[in-house]
């Protein structure tokens, strides 16, 4: 299975045996087996590279003081062949909690010291909590023994191993944190958030090398995981990038070492440090003797951080502390702070990104004075207002302020990204659009309308340093309003039809063609359907023709690129490159928005880039491969997987049957029409019945069904000459049941083949049908939707002018009428009703009001 249903699959059972364990801290167990399963798993890798063979492992014994020197040197950590993961693995009922506490105790004591800042301490939060596994020994071994055989599926060599396993680790902690939320969600940065972060600095970064990075708050350790990459796929080298963490709690600083570990990451590009960021800052030292030779100040290319939002701090003397020159801020409040000291870190020409609470933008007092010496020196790039809801375990709005240590430039740009998002869950979420919207603005410093605006130092000080966002981005909808005149006598106001403008510009005549031209202030919508007129303007029809020349070549480019290519193509790196691709040819392209072309390739990519790992894995065959499809049921009270037919490993078995197999298709759906028509058949029968005649034994109660038990004993008593009109009802129910049940059947039977014959066509394909289907999988889909984005807009327009006819259809003087109307007709009711005296001088009085009487 490939890496998403791999990560799906472990936490579906995780979260199934996680029982009563709080999400938070069952989160530190598996990801604590899955980082000593990989430690484990490189040891043996490495050896085997150093010529070990499998016979060779059990010499693995720590009474070997040199083997362990040398070892340690290689791996910087030892692990005996006692407590190797796969170890465990063959003890199977054998195996017991005790063998963790003896493996992580043995590890501890076995670092290389060169790497105790990497290793030391890093499963202290799996050791001290193996005992919440359970209520005795026993049951404590059970659920380790489940954890690891859930886990022993997750690959760990070689670079195509890292990459899965270290999607399913982020996959695990994205799940835990939404699971639990705050509690678990502190420590974690939305994908979605680190990759806007990431994309922004990895394009100042682009061109150098030895990079340096810096998360002071670094939780998870997933933004700079996600900055490392983004900075990676531009300069090359991953290698070529130091990591620079730290973080306050001790179970999330180990989480941020295992995460960086895991991603191959070398160790001596990993500096870790436990420790509050703002009362011990960098650098530090491992003992008061060595500081005047070891001092270096910490100066990085890059800052990014989201830390906890308007904390209590105990800020120091003002002047006390370098990091804090422009002000010191809020006791109660210290996200200044935090953003003092990232850019304080800074090198000359670094950047850096921090997610803040939207009250920096506007709050007074020390606060104030902070920000105004930021403008003032220009430090400040851009600020992001980002969506509500956005992070797990708080909604409030935040965003992300993009600060240089020098700029030449007194601009700041304001990007409101607020409405940019899709529902997920409770929580919101920038799509690949909204966050490639973002970065165009941030990097070409771009103004678009309802969006960003590029504001200068001197409007700011008009603003009193007041950085609110609304005060300089307007991207509120403008509230509906009513024409009186089009109220009162009806058509269109000229200036709503003149809102559409963008159409006119593009369409000159639709216009004309869509409204008759009134007195000046009012038009009317010309007779005929909105719909036909729009679509059969001949400027219509050649705006749509030239956008299909310009995808026409599109499939034939993506073919060569990706099916052609599949086995080389850089999968990290080819979207970058379509994308830009789809931007060059919409730019002549009016009216259709070039983020939402690009969503669609993005929405694309997910299971095309699934695809293309997977053969580049397991090779071209993989597209011929047919593996069984496993399910879990129930058996016995206990989950069991078990095989239910087959699945493609690359190509779906619907493609491939729509494509090579349709006339198996269209005798299974030819029967299956049948199955519906029978189906009304015994609908119209029962409709049909005499009501004393639904009142049959043969017939339920909600008389919507006939009772097959029941009818085959009116069967026998009717014999071969039905007496009464119920009798030939059942007699035809009996007759269509019958038929029913051996099309069901037949069906059944005729898609069990198809299946199988299915997996037969997918095994014995050649080359260019794979090719074709691939095609067919990754192209056609994508294809389509880009060439429905014109049709998406000409829908818009169409439901613009109708709204507008509709909004003006009615006047004043109708509704008027249908009152008057309505109250004549209540008035001749209430002339014919009667009653005591009382109830006859209601109804006189309800008549005058009326203006009956």
């Amino acid at each position: 299975m490939n890496k998403q249903q791999l990560a799906s699959r472990i936490w579906e059972s995780a979260n199934r045996m996680r029982s009563k364990i709080e999400a938070n801290e069952y989160k530190d167990y598996i990801l604590g087996f899955i980082f000593y399963k990989f430690l484990s798993e490189t040891l043996v890798t490495r050896l085997r590279a150093d010529d070990w063979t499998d016979e060779d492992l059990p010499d693995l014994v720590e009474d070997d003081p040199e083997l362990v020197r040398d070892v340690r040197n290689l791996c910087g950590y030892f692990i005996s062949y006692n407590n190797l993961f796969t170890t465990w693995i063959d003890k199977g009922a054998d195996f017991e909690i005790a063998d963790v506490r003896t493996a992580l105790s043995a590890f501890e004591r076995n670092i290389n010291p060169a790497h105790k800042r990497v290793f030391a301490g890093i499963f202290d939060t799996l050791q001290t909590g193996l005992s919440k596994l359970g209520t005795d020994e026993r049951s404590r071994s059970k659920a380790a023994r489940d954890l690891i055989y859930l886990i022993k599926d997750i690959p760990m060599d070689s670079r195509q191993g890292y990459d899965t396993l270290g999607y399913i680790y982020e996959y695990l902690i994205d799940k835990f944190a939404s699971n639990a939320g705050k509690k678990a969600g502190e420590f974690y940065t939305p994908g979605e958030v680190s990759q806007l972060m990431s994309e922004i600095v990895a394009w100042h970064l682009r061109g150098r090398k030895e990079i340096t990075i810096y998360d002071p708050t670094s939780g998870s350790g997933s933004l700079l995981i996600h900055i490392g990459q983004a900075v990676a796929r531009r300069n090359g080298n991953p290698n070529d990038i130091k990591y620079y963490a730290q973080e306050l709690k001790g179970n999330t600083y180990n989480l941020t070492r295992m995460n960086l570990v895991m991603r191959g990451i070398l160790p001596d590009n990993i500096v870790a440090r436990n420790g509050d960021t703002l009362k011990s800052d960098w650098p530090w030292f491992d003992t008061d003797e060595t500081k005047d030779e070891t001092y270096e100040p910490l100066f990085v290319d890059s800052v990014v951080s989201n830390p906890p939002y308007s904390q209590n701090w105990e800020p120091p003397e003002a002047g006390a502390d370098l990091r804090f020159e422009y002000g010191i801020a809020p006791k109660s409040k210290a996200d200044y702070a935090f953003l003092l000291h990232d850019l304080y870190h800074l090198r000359d020409d670094g950047i850096m990104c921090i997610v803040l609470p939207h009250g920096v933008l506007f709050r007074g007092g020390e606060e104030g004075a902070i920000r105004r010496n930021l403008v003032e020196h220009h430090h400040i790039q851009a600020i992001i207002g980002l969506p509500a809801n956005i992070f797990f375990g708080t909604g409030i709005p935040t965003i992300v302020m993009v600060l240089r240590k020098h700029r030449d430039d007194d601009h700041v740009l304001i990007v409101d990204a607020s409405k940019h998002f899709i529902k997920d869950g409770k929580n919101n979420k920038l799509r690949a659009c909204d966050i490639r919207r973002i970065v165009d603005v941030v990097t070409s410093s771009k103004d678009v309308d309802k969006f960003s605006r590029l504001i200068s130092v001197d409007e700011i000080r008009a603003n009193d340093y007041n950085l609110n966002i609304p005060r300089y981005v307007d991207s509120s909808e403008p509230a509906e309003s009513w024409d009186v005149y089009a109220t009162m006598f009806g058509g269109v106001p000229s200036h709503e039809i003149d809102a559409l403008q963008r159409f006119w510009d593009v369409f000159p005549s639709l216009k004309a063609q869509l409204f008759e031209t009134g007195n000046g202030h009012i038009a009317k919508v010309s007779d005929g359907a909105v719909r036909e007129t729009v679509y059969g303007n001949a400027e219509v029809k050649a705006y749509i023709d030239r956008y299909k020349r310009v995808f026409a070549d599109y499939p034939m480019l993506l073919r060569r690129e990706l099916v052609d290519d599949c086995a080389s193509v850089n999968v990290a790196a080819k979207e970058a490159e379509l994308a830009g691709e789809l931007f060059r040819r919409l730019a002549d392209t009016p009216l259709v928005d070039p983020y939402a072309a690009y969503q669609v390739l993005d929405d694309s990519w997910q299971q095309v880039s699934i695809d293309l790992e997977t053969i580049q894995n397991d090779g071209f065959d993989a597209v011929r491969a047919v593996d069984p499809n496993m399910v879990v049921k129930k058996k016995g009270g206990k989950d069991v997987e078990v095989q239910e037919g087959w699945t493609g490993r690359v190509l779906p078995f619907g493609l491939v049957q729509e494509r090579l197999l349709s006339a198996d298709l269209a005798e299974i759906e030819s029967q299956e029409h049948r199955l519906t028509e029978i189906g009304q058949e015994l609908s119209d029968l029962l409709e049909n019945l005499d009501e004393e005649d639904k009142d049959s034994d043969a017939i339920n109660e909600e008389v919507d069904a006939f009772v097959a038990a029941e009818l085959k004993k009116e069967m026998k008593r009717i014999g071969k000459t039905p007496q009464t009109a119920l009798d030939r009802v059942l007699v035809s129910a009996n007759k269509l049941l019958d038929e029913e049940r051996k099309i069901k059947k037949s069906v059944k039977d005729l898609r069990v083949a198809l299946e199988n014959k299915t997996a037969t066509v997918i095994r014995e394909l050649d080359d260019t049908q794979a090719a074709d289907l691939l095609a067919a999988k990754w192209i056609d889909p994508l294809q389509r939707k880009l060439e429905a984005l014109p049709v998406a807009v000409l829908d818009e327009l169409v439901s613009k002018v109708t709204t507008l006819d509709d909004k003006y259809a009615t006047t004043y003087a109708d509704v008027c009428g249908q009152i008057r109307i309505a109250e004549s007709e209540l008035g001749a009711m209430l002339d014919q009703l009667t009653g005591d005296e009382f109830d006859m001088a209601g109804i006189a009085e309800l008549k005058s009001l009326l203006g009956g009487e």
